[in-house]
């Protein structure tokens, strides 16, 4: 048997990669909110720590849909990078949609139903997002 084909040895490589990838979507979050989220976090605010739970599960759920219905890790990559995407968009749709105010400022603030609210966007498209992937 082929070490690449080992069931663990792919699993294990699929895992990795989705770490990885869940850390570069997360710095990116991160560039486009304009508060720090593990400063926040750290500080005990519970919206931002919401809000960025949804983003972790939005992500790892994209990359279950991703990882499921493709064969090779560089396919998984692509359709997870493209969900994220997706995601992503549906963040600035959030803040468009609400012009009376700023959605970074409610969760800095830590506006509870705001982050609340953020959570439930991001783990509802990411299942709306995977469903679609190939």
């Amino acid at each position: 048997m082929n070490f690449w084909e080992n069931v663990f040895v792919e699993t294990a490589a699929r895992y990795s990669v989705a770490i990885l990838c869940l850390i570069v979507f997360l710095v990116v979050f991160e560039l486009v909110t304009s508060y720090k989220n593990w400063d926040e976090i750290k500080k005990g605010n519970l919206s931002v720590a919401m809000a960025t739970g949804g983003k972790i599960f939005g992500i790892a759920n994209i990359f279950r849909y991703s990882i499921e219905h493709n064969d090779t890790i560089l396919q998984s990559i692509a359709w997870g990078g493209f969900g994220f995407l997706l995601l992503l968009f549906g963040y600035f749709i959030f803040e468009f949609l609400t012009p009376t105010y700023k959605i970074d400022q409610e969760i800095a603030n830590d506006n509870r139903a705001v982050g609340f609210i953020s959570l439930v966007i991001s783990v509802g498209l990411s299942y709306v997002i995977g469903s679609s992937i190939q």
